[in-house]
């Protein structure tokens, strides 16, 4: 195994703002915190340390013990949990929703990398605890996004209605979805891991929450992951007064528009909070909740409350009440021992507008980590881009682009007019200082006619290039078929691929090599060669 490394900002696949973070610019640094490096920590853990609160690690504790109740629970993550009830203990967390079989291959680059952070920062703090989490978004409703799976080219679809939390969807149904990826499936010993994992975790298990507790906790729990579920009354009950302000004051509504106004002089918002972010949340049930005429109306439903009602009911019943995106990061600050989040370019783009809210709030604000980005090359596909002549770097570029910068580089005639275009603007030049000496009137013709001879350079200049790929067809179509095999559908493998699909070949040291490979404070994208 190699593994090369490339500035996140030089692959085009990371927006401006993402760009900017990494480079440090001045035009982020009031939207965050710490900035993810050894120092930076530092100052986290003893930010943290001073205000989490030491009965909220008991309730976390108990929490999770029950959450693990029905699971084969390994001896590193059992330490880990128990570990999370001294003042001195800290947690590094990762979240995602419960996409079937995990859904992209970047799901196991978050875990990888929030596991390895953990082990990096107890070399460099080694009187201190760090803990990896990975958080299920079981309280998530966009049930089209998580229903499906990559393998091969192919979507292996959960079809099913769908309403309320998707954690508290039955798993009714998924027999149907093993058929039909089991008959994709050899009888290989990796074919058969892969069956059995599927038919475990979603035969066996009555819910999407546990299914998804079991395959992630079978993939990573002999590292001491910990899987926490939000939806749980206990870790609600520790939410409950900020739910009550959220309620009576709609303070992430005010905290964050402010913040987003600012951000967005420079980048694109990703989220916009309403006046309240938070829904009602029952079985089959999870509705906005919406302040109108005086009261607090479930939407979409005839449930309504008074203020005093519904201050009662989350005294009450605090599992009711779910945070959307807006309010979902304070919710896992708020009961967790937490100094990090990792997550994928989108995700970090929102907490970029909740630094303010969390001040509102009194709550620190993490170190935000973008996660691992990983591209898996085989030695064979290695040797290809080097006979193409082809770096790591150009592999990256849009498909055009590259093939036309290949094609102009190994024809054996010229294809780059551009001295041509060159020597034609100075002739024009000369053609406009004789109009000015003469006639002002004539420029306007002077520039239509440079406009016009320019555009047939560059009609010429593309007709020479089309008959170029013509002659060179065979290494138009190798270069096609290599980048196709590494970036299916133009974008980055990890964002479509299955990690089943990557199992097939590389079998159980599929995740040690990953966590031998990723460098998360590194800040560099990974091309893996295996």
């Amino acid at each position: 195994m190699k593994v090369h490394h490339i500035p996140f900002q030089e692959t085009g696949y990371f927006s401006s703002l993402i760009s900017d973070y990494l480079d440090k610019s001045t035009k982020l640094t009031q939207f965050y915190g710490n900035f993810p490096e050894i120092e930076g920590f530092k100052k986290q853990i003893q930010l943290k340390q001073a205000s989490f609160k030491s009965n909220s690690r008991a309730i976390l504790t108990d929490a999770l013990l029950k959450q693990y109740n029905a699971s084969d629970i390994s001896d590193l993550t059992l330490k880990n949990i128990k570990l999370l009830e001294k003042d001195n203990t800290f947690t590094i967390t990762t979240g995602h929703q419960l996409n079937i079989f995990t859904g992209p291959l970047y799901f196991l680059y978050k875990i990888v990398s929030t596991i390895n952070l953990t082990k990096q920062l107890k070399t460099q703090f080694p009187q201190h605890n760090f803990v990896p989490v990975y958080w299920m978004a079981t309280e998530d409703h966009d049930f089209e996004e998580i229903n499906y799976f990559n393998f091969k080219g192919k979507k292996v679809v959960w079809d099913r209605q769908s309403s309320g939390a998707v954690g508290r969807l039955d798993t009714n149904g998924f027999d149907a979805v093993f058929n039909v990826f089991a008959n994709q499936l050899g009888n290989s010993i990796n074919e058969n891991y892969i069956k059995t994992l599927f038919e475990n975790a979603y035969l066996k298990h009555d819910n999407l929450t546990d299914a998804t507790r079991y395959l992630v906790n079978e993939l990573f729990g002999e590292y001491g992951l910990v899987i926490i579920d939000g939806d749980a009354t206990e870790l609600k009950q520790e939410f409950s007064s900020i739910v009550k302000d959220e309620l009576l004051n709609n303070t992430s509504f005010n905290a964050v528009s402010k913040t987003s106004e600012k951000l967005a002089e420079n980048y694109n918002i990703q989220v916009n909070p309403r006046e309240i972010n938070l829904f009602y949340l029952k079985d089959n049930l999870r509705e906005r909740i919406i302040f109108e005429d005086n009261v607090y109306k479930i939407n979409n439903t005839s449930i309504v409350f008074s203020e005093e009602e519904i201050l009662n009911e989350v005294t009450n019943y605090p599992e009711c009440f779910s945070p959307n995106v807006i309010m979902r990061p304070l919710y896992q600050e708020t009961i967790l021992p937490n100094l990090c989040y990792i997550g994928g370019g989108g995700e970090l783009a929102y907490w970029f507008q909740l630094k303010d809210y969390f001040s509102k709030v009194n709550t620190p604000f993490p170190i935000l980590l973008l996660r691992n980005s990983v591209l898996l090359m085989s030695e064979k596909q290695l040797v290809k881009l080097d006979k193409l002549n082809i770096t790591l770097e150009e592999i990256f570029s849009k498909q055009t682009n590259l093939i036309h910068k290949k094609i102009k580089e190994i024809s054996d005639i010229s294809i780059d007019f551009s001295q041509q275009k060159q020597f034609l603007e100075q002739q024009f030049s000369a053609l406009k200082e004789l109009a000015k000496q003469t006639d002002n009137s004539f420029i306007g013709a002077v520039n239509a006619q440079e406009k016009k001879q320019l555009n047939g350079l560059d009609t010429l200049e593309k007709r020479l290039l089309k008959a170029q790929k013509r002659k060179l067809a065979d290494i138009v179509t190798r270069i096609e078929t290599l980048q196709n095999q590494l970036f299916p559908n133009q974008s980055l493998e990890e964002r479509t691929r299955n990690f089943s699909e990557i199992y097939l070949d590389l079998g159980p040291s599929l995740i040690p090599m990953l966590l031998e490979a990723l460098q998360p404070l590194k800040l560099k994208f990974s091309v893996i060669e295996y």
